[in-house]
């Protein structure tokens, strides 16, 4: 207890440690299916399909791939909104022993060219809204498979395109496939950003993300003893390939959950859902979303049908949480990575103190180092750079064994995220990975920017830096310095980026300097840059 403070403020009926099943982690879906075949374990728009039905589709589909000559080992990539075939070909490919590659179908050209390149994706599943890029990468990375969601593809010619439901349905066998798959085996892919510009696949073990989904199932167990399994739901507006949407897929296998899927944040839409249930018993958002629907005219009407409120990936103002708390919405927020299988700090339901993310989850371990040599443990009180080790860390990064050596000592992942921990042991962030910018819950490199905007021919010099923003916690500016007699215009810089970064990550605001801060020996200066708009504020 004495190097564990936290423990005394664990909920009554939350364990202090985990026996985690040593299993793969697509059997959660085959339990909740062989316990609740009949009921529902998808919801789109009304559009409903049972846990048996997703059983069989996919299985169907994994015994499709190993048709196709899919084998154990082999990186499938799935870059899908959140729908019914996401959930279906995750389970497939890990049902196979493949490697699920989660990518976002919003990246530009570069991005997913990178990603697929890296990790040597031999099948790609995607959608119809896509396809023509699809189809583009696919041809100059030389994929066999690519699969696409969408009535359009049925009966497609062309050679190494298939229609996914079309392979579903030409494939009447639903055994488990025949493949050996441990505990201790890679099932996902999930990149995250790297100090270079390029993004890291951090790769986790279906053991990491079994003991990722016990974790926040346990640690809810107040919130779920109060709902009969039966009536157990999770609104799923998340993207199901960022690891806070797959932490909460698992989350909903374990519970026997019906995910409402939404693919996108469309707030009408949002409310029109929640009013649609007798209750939702998981929302997981992020501040922006949840600023929205408690703005919304219909919050006090929908407010009784939400039971939880779960925030990440930014941190949450305090008056926000005050509001949702008087509408009579459990609330609780909560720290993560990817390389962490999106488990790592939360808040209790019970013991919830506002503006911490919370304490060490389960069988996880904290120490705050000091933030210059990462080494000494700082005292109490003070900050220092988060190290976390547990049962959910990751294995390391593919492909990227340098990293993984400067990220990963010991067992101890370095996060670079600070904090400060009060005596009890709960932990407060004061500062962000060095540079990074969080803007409506995604991660934004400002290095990732810095390059692209640096591909301008009239950019001389550029710095991202993230201003503070009341809708989405932050959003991205650009200082940039322009080669001598060049004419060129914010607008023109804008719709520059827009063809090379996803929409969140485009610069909101340019501003052009005659030249850009510098230390002694030439380095530019993005912290200055950044005071001087914090202190516009």
């Amino acid at each position: 207890m004495e190097s564990h403070p936290w423990y005394q403020y664990y909920d009554y009926n939350v364990p202090t440690t985990i026996r985690y099943p040593r299993i793969p982690v697509q059997n959660l879906m085959h339990f909740a299916a062989s316990q609740f075949p009949t009921k529902t374990a998808v919801d789109v728009m009304g559009e409903k399909m049972t846990f048996a039905e997703l059983r069989s589709q996919i299985l169907r589909l994994a015994n499709a791939l190993v048709r196709m000559g899919v084998k154990k080992g082999d990186r499938i990539g799935i870059a899908l909104p959140n729908c019914p075939e996401y959930i279906i070909s995750y389970h497939a490919a890990l049902s196979v022993g493949a490697m699920v590659v989660n990518l976002n179908p919003l990246y530009t050209h570069g991005e997913l060219k990178f990603m697929m390149e890296n990790t040597g994706i031999e099948t790609l599943i995607t959608s119809d809204d896509v396809f023509p890029m699809m189809q583009v990468l696919a041809g100059e990375l030389r994929i066999p498979r690519l699969m696409i969601c969408g009535s359009n593809f049925k009966g497609y010619p062309e050679e190494g395109i298939y229609s996914l439901a079309e392979v579903v349905e030409n494939c009447r066998d639903t055994k488990i496939p025949a493949v050996m798959i441990s505990h201790a085996d890679p099932a996902l892919i999930q990149f995250t950003g790297g100090t270079t510009g390029h993004p890291k696949g951090a790769v986790l073990t279906h053991a990491s993300l079994v003991a990722a989904a016990y974790q926040i199932s346990l640690w809810f167990n107040p919130l779920v003893a109060y709902i009969r399994h039966e009536l157990r739901s999770t609104l799923l507006v998340i993207p199901l390939f960022h690891i806070y949407g797959n932490l909460c897929m698992h989350w909903s296998m374990v519970n026997a959950a019906t995910q409402v899927l939404l693919p996108r944040f469309e707030l009408d839409e949002i409310i029109e859902t929640i009013a649609r249930y007798d209750q939702i018993s998981f929302f997981p958002s992020v501040p922006t979303m949840i600023t929205a629907v408690i703005n919304h005219p219909r919050a006090e009407e929908i407010a009784e049908g939400l039971r939880y409120f779960h925030s990440g990936a930014a941190p949450m103002p305090t008056e926000l949480i005050a509001r949702v708390r008087n509408l009579g919405i459990n609330f609780g927020e909560g720290w993560a990575m990817s390389e962490t299988a999106g488990a790592g700090v939360c808040n209790p339901l019970l013991a919830n103190k506002v503006g911490s993310i919370g304490i060490p989850l389960m069988d996880n371990d904290i120490r705050l180092v000091d933030i210059d040599q990462g080494i000494d443990e700082v005292k109490r009180g003070e900050p220092g750079e988060i190290l976390i080790k547990g049962p959910t860390v990751m294995q390391g990064y593919w492909n990227n064994p340098e990293e993984t050596t400067k990220q990963l000592r010991d067992g101890w992942l370095c996060t670079g995220d600070i904090a400060q921990q009060d005596a009890d042991g709960y932990l407060y962030i004061v500062d962000r990975k060095k540079d990074m910018i969080i803007a409506g819950g995604f991660n934004i490199y400002p290095r990732e920017v810095d390059e692209v905007l640096y591909q301008h021919p009239q950019v001389r010099e550029a710095i991202t830096v993230g201003i503070p923003d009341p809708y989405r916690g932050e959003t991205v500016k650009a200082f940039v310095s322009l080669v001598p007699g060049a004419m060129v215009t914010d607008k023109e810089i804008i719709a520059f980026c827009k063809q090379k970064l996803a929409p969140y990550k485009v610069p909101k605001q340019v501003e052009f300097r005659e030249s850009l801060p510098k230390s002694a020996v030439g380095k530019l200066l993005r912290k200055i840059l950044r005071d001087e708009e914090m202190a516009k504020k």
